[in-house]
């Protein structure tokens, strides 16, 4: 048996990032051998066991293949003649297909090292395409490690455009979705996430709404950049810049839907398109199970953000209809 660090903890340590999580993957063991040394079986889908002193996570050695549609759509294959080499070839990037011995010699087939020092995010096999929930997961780590100059390699995005176009995104769970999106707006760079499902053309499927924006222009007077699209991942960033808070960020993000429906006759005006973005908005959030923490604020910012924009132009009256909208008074914390 052989117990060897491996995925994130290996790849932040060699960007000299902290270690917050730990997992070890066991080569050449079985789950009777881990339970008679105190380890606690809490995988249901694969053999995957806790430290009985330190909790961390150890996964004994496994392949898997697609078998059918859907995220469980895999059969599992967890045997003590599993190689190394095999389990780290069924991972997502190469960044995350590193492993370490206990001597700390790094294992590395599928040169994600040099994929560090290029600062590319790179797909280790043909097998990513089984997956479809890994083009999400590439733009969360695009996302993530944009300040540290990573991109997502052309190969890999030639990938994604392929699975795109097969359409093997319309079978994702909206939970999932929902998961990598939120993790995603807890980035330093959320506006990436966004911007590489664009490139892909995962957009149109995953978020319609926002792939709508591409293309709408706006006035120029008000938004040099024109384009819709470009100024929502725009102010994302910009909400970033200015809030840790996911809600802040997600209704950022959501605030100017209704100009994605927009006749286009009528551009590059949108006229009325606040109460167009809150009904998109509802959909959006009920379509994807988000939370309604979230869903609230963006409701409040897509249907008075005009408002907030021309407060000292406003009457008594209309402010004090914002601040009830927005429930204000019990809640003046939105306005900090």
């Amino acid at each position: 048996m052989e117990i060897l660090l491996v995925g994130g903890a290996v790849r932040d340590e060699l960007l000299g990032l902290e270690v917050r999580e730990r997992d070890w993957v066991v080569v050449g063991s079985t789950p009777e051998a881990m339970t008679a040394q105190g380890f606690r079986p809490v995988g249901k889908d694969f053999p995957v066991f806790l430290h009985p002193d330190t909790n961390e996570e150890y996964a004994l050695a496994r392949t898997e293949r697609k078998s059918g549609r859907g995220y469980k759509g895999f059969t599992v294959h967890a045997d003590p003649e599993v190689t190394l080499e095999e389990d780290l070839e069924r991972r997502d990037l190469t960044i995350n297909a590193i492993a370490k011995d206990s001597e700390g010699r790094l294992i590395d087939p599928f040169s994600g090292l040099a994929d560090i020092e290029m600062r590319r995010l790179r797909h280790v096999s043909p097998a990513f395409i089984e997956d479809p929930l890994r083009i999400l997961r590439v733009a969360r780590f695009a996302a993530r490690f944009r300040y540290l100059g990573f991109s997502v390699a052309d190969e890999t995005m030639l990938l994604m455009r392929t699975m795109v176009d097969a359409g093997e995104l319309t079978d994702l769970v909206a939970e999932r979705v929902w998961r990598e999106t939120e993790s995603a707006l807890t980035t330093r760079n959320p506006e990436v996430y966004f911007s590489v499902l664009y490139e892909c053309g995962a957009l149109k499927t995953v978020f319609p709404e926002l792939a709508r924006l591409f293309g709408v222009p706006q006035p120029e007077r008000w938004h040099p950049e024109i384009d819709t699209g470009i100024h929502t991942l725009m102010v994302l960033a910009q909400a970033a810049n200015l809030s840790e808070d996911t809600a802040v960020r997600f209704a950022a993000l959501t605030h100017d839907l209704g100009k994605g429906i927009t006749p286009p006759e009528k551009w590059p005006s949108h006229r009325g398109h606040e109460e167009l973005s809150v009904a998109l908005v509802l959909a959006l959030c009920a379509r994807l199970k988000v939370p309604n923490e979230y869903r609230d604020l963006a409701v409040h910012v897509a249907r008075f953000h005009g408002h907030c924009h021309r407060a000292a132009e406003l009457r008594p009256r209309t402010i004090l209809k914002v601040f009830e909208g927005v429930d204000a008074f019990r809640r003046p914390e939105r306005f900090e």
